[in-house]
Formats: structure tokens, C-alpha cells, sequence
């Protein structure tokens, strides 16, 4: 069945709507890129926008990143990698089994009861974490984490259960007892229940709860600037850190930026089938 004339408009304007959009969020992206292949003259000579016809590209920039600045980017190319990797998946392990526990059996502390226990979970996420940093810093001082892989792992972790737990109680609250019973009563216990059953039925969810994860902690920079230094340094640390040691060297930072977004961007492709099917209610 064809749409009829309003229909139709309504597709169009919707259509022009999000390509509008697209190109609003996506030019500072193109911008970066085109900044990274630019000759100095061009970067302060002005807006140029196309590469070979308001400049000729030049890969001197891309050339010092991987030879002169190799041994400085690495390291907390490193580190943001397993500690946002480590972090997302302790978030989502831990988020899952109290989002497992708050949708399959009733609690009671005080007065709070489970949604009122979720609340006060997701609020802590809600939380800036200005208002801690002191307090983490001089805490992580005692127990000697500080400028730690371990202590950035902990503390994203921390800081991400809310979203994971959030997350995973909205899709396995629509995932229906029955199965979960009828394996019980064939003498599984409630642990296998979980890791046989629960997980592969969520792996959709589990996936899109992961990227999520390790976005926040991939891009977190307040955390990061107060808590290490040098050894667990984060890339958000490293390129904050080029505009202050040699000053505003767009063509370096652009560069840098670039490569720093590329793991984010596999990952998100590659994991994209899952986080667009881990959306979806599970009973659509």
C-alpha cells in the first residue's frame, strides 16, 4: 500500500529532518579528519573545507604520530583499552545478576522495596563526580591505587553499574519465568539457570549494555585528570595534555583525536547488529 500525499510530505520532511541532523553532528567529525591532513598555513589561513581543491592533504602529521610520538601515545592507548574493557565487562556482569535479582525476587530494607532499591541505585549515577573527587582522591591515596590501572577499573566500574543494572532489569523483566521453572524443576540450580539460560536469551542485551559502558569510560576525563598521572594516564588525559605542553596545535591534536575515536568506531561496528537487536523489547 502506497502512502497517500500527507503521508508522503510527512516521509520527505522527516527524511530531510534527519539529514539535516546527520550532517549537523557529523561535520565536526569531517572537520577534525581534514584537519588532520593540512598543512600549518592551512589550518590558520582560514575555513577550508575540501581536501585537493581548498588545500592539498599532507600525511606528515599521521607520519609523526607512529614515529616520533609513538612511544608517548601508546601507553595510554593501552590503558583506556583495558581499562575500559575491564570496567564495562565487571559492570555488566555485576549488573546483570542485581538486575537478575531484582526482578525475580522481592526485597525489603526498611522501607525501600525493589523499584525504590533500583532508584536509588540509578541515582547514584546522577551524582556529578566533581562532588567525589576529593574524597576518591585522598581515599585512593591510602590504599595506594592512585595513577592505578586497578583503581580506574574499580572506580568505572562503580560508576557504570547504574546504567548497567538499569539497562538489564528493563530487558529481563520481559523475559517470561516459565523457562526459568521449568529448568528448576528438572533439578537446575539457580546459578545454572543463570548462566545457561538467562545469558544466552540477553547476549543481544548484554552487547548494547557493554558498548554503552565502555563509551563512558573510554571518553570519562574528570575522573581520570584527578586520579592518575603517568602510569595509568587515559587517552582523554593524552590529548587534553598537547594543548597545554606545546600549545593550540590543531593539525597534532586533530590527528591524535582521530585515532583515539578509531576503537570506539570498530567496536561500535562491530558490535552493531547486537545493539540495534538489544534495544528492541524482547517481545516484539
Amino acid at each position: 500500500m502506497k502512502p497517500k500525499g500527507k503521508e508522503k510530505l510527512k516521509l520527505v520532511y522527516t527524511y530531510i529532518l534527519l539529514i539535516v541532523w546527520a550532517g549537523f553532528v557529523l561535520f565536526p567529525i569531517y572537520w577534525m579528519i581534514t584537519t588532520s591532513f593540512k598543512p600549518k598555513l592551512d589550518v590558520y589561513l582560514g575555513p577550508k573545507y575540501v581536501p585537493w581543491v581548498d588545500f592539498k592533504p599532507v600525511l606528515q602529521w599521521w607520519h609523526r604520530i607512529f614515529t616520533v610520538e609513538r612511544e608517548e601515545i601508546i601507553p595510554p592507548l593501552i590503558a583506556s583499552t583495558v581499562i575500559a574493557t575491564a570496567s564495562s565487562v565487571c559492570a555488566v556482569i555485576l549488573g546483570t545478576m542485581a538486575a537478575y535479582g531484582l526482578t525475580r525476587f522481592r526485597f525489603k530494607f526498611g522501607a525501600m522495596r525493589n523499584r525504590d532499591i533500583l532508584v536509588w541505585i540509578v541515582s547514584q549515577r546522577m551524582m556529578p563526580p566533581i562532588v567525589v573527587g576529593l574524597a576518591l582522591f585522598i581515599m585512593f591515596r591510602m590504599v595506594n591505587l592512585l595513577d592505578t590501572w586497578v583503581g580506574m577499573i574499580l572506580i568505572y566500574t562503580a560508576f557504570n553499574l547504574p546504567i548497567a543494572v538499569w539497562m538489564m532489569r528493563n530487558f529481563l523483566s520481559q523475559i517470561p519465568t516459565s523457562t526459568e521453572e521449568a529448568a528448576m524443576v528438572d533439578g537446575a540450580s539457580r546459578a545454572q539457570v543463570f548462566f545457561r539460560i538467562i545469558i544466552p536469551m540477553t547476549l543481544s542485551s548484554l552487547m548494547a549494555t557493554f558498548l554503552l559502558c565502555f563509551i563512558f569510560a573510554w571518553n570519562e576525563f574528570l575522573l581520570a585528570l584527578i586520579l592518575t598521572f603517568d602510569r595509568a594516564q587515559t587517552v582523554p588525559i593524552l590529548i587534553a595534555s598537547q594543548h597545554f605542553q606545546r600549545g593550540p596545535q590543531w593539525w597534532d591534536i586533530s590527528a591524535l583525536s582521530m585515532l583515539a575515536i578509531a576503537p570506539v568506531v570498530v567496536i561500535a561496528l562491530s558490535l552493531q547488529r547486537y545493539f540495534v537487536r538489544g534495544l528492541i523489547p524482547i517481545g516484539k
